[in-house]
């Protein structure tokens, strides 16, 4: 079970979201293509997602995580894709997940 805000829980609901941005921590390298995984609302625990990875990503560096993904699909919209920038996060190695969500 992994938590998310409202606005990203909405927009994968929706369909416009449909890649999911995580640290590549010990807990999510355990994560693989095929495995389902629930999302929780943070505003409401009653209301969860299920989605099923599709593809794994790792990059070495938002640098890289954000040359190579479409920003829309990872829960930009179009108001604050332009401003979108790897400086603003960090620089941790990043898994992607990118899923079939339902």
């Amino acid at each position: 079970m992994m938590k998310l805000n409202p606005s990203p829980f909405q927009m994968i609901k929706e369909g416009t979201k449909t890649i999911e941005l995580r640290l590549f921590d010990e807990k999510r390298r355990k994560i693989s293509i095929g495995d389902k995984i629930y999302f929780v609302n943070t505003a409401n625990n009653e209301k969860t997602l299920c989605a099923i990875v599709e593809n794994l990503f790792v990059f070495n560096s938002f640098e890289e995580l954000y040359k190579n993904l479409p920003l829309l699909e990872c829960g930009y919209t179009e108001e604050n894709a332009a401003e979108a920038s790897p400086n603003k996060i960090g620089n941790k190695k990043k898994g992607v997940y990118h899923g079939n969500m339902r």
